[in-house]
């Protein structure tokens, strides 16, 4: 920090602060937070799985759980009534061996409800295979 003094007479020191060596010391400081608050913030360690665009393979034995933007439940092509009926139909595929794999197909438009109904059915009657069906972002795009 540097004084001078005045030799004018008037006896007043010079009253400006030199910021330079505080200024060093906050970007010093911000430098250090920002190396270490990545490692303070607690993550489990997990091998993500990537994004791919796998196209769907259709075996005659899957099965085909459309939703329409009303709620309608269709087994492949057949509307069911309602709940009980996709149940009763979820318990015939349960005991095959291997057993087929459910797609769920719900329309853009239908209320997730609808889509998480069929999911906890198939979740309760005991189906380990379940998967969504979604259309693809490019079509045909290579």
């Amino acid at each position: 920090m540097a004084l001078s003094i005045d030799t004018s007479g008037d006896g007043d020191a010079m009253s400006n602060i030199n910021v330079t060596p505080l200024v060093d010391v906050m970007l010093v400081l911000l430098i250090i937070f920002i190396i270490t608050i990545p490692v303070i913030v607690p993550q489990i360690n997990l091998t993500l799985p990537t994004a791919t665009n796998v196209p769907t393979v259709t075996k005659p034995e899957n099965i085909t759980v459309s939703i329409d933007k009303d709620g309608n439940i269709y087994w492949n092509t057949k509307k069911l009534l309602n709940q009980d009926d996709l149940r009763s139909e979820l318990r015939s595929i349960v005991s095959m061996n291997p057993q087929p794999e459910v797609h769920i197909r719900g329309d853009m438009n239908t209320r997730y409800l609808y889509v998480g109904q069929v999911l906890v059915a198939a979740q309760e009657i005991g189906i380990r295979k379940v998967a969504f069906l979604t259309t693809p972002d490019h079509l045909g795009a290579q």
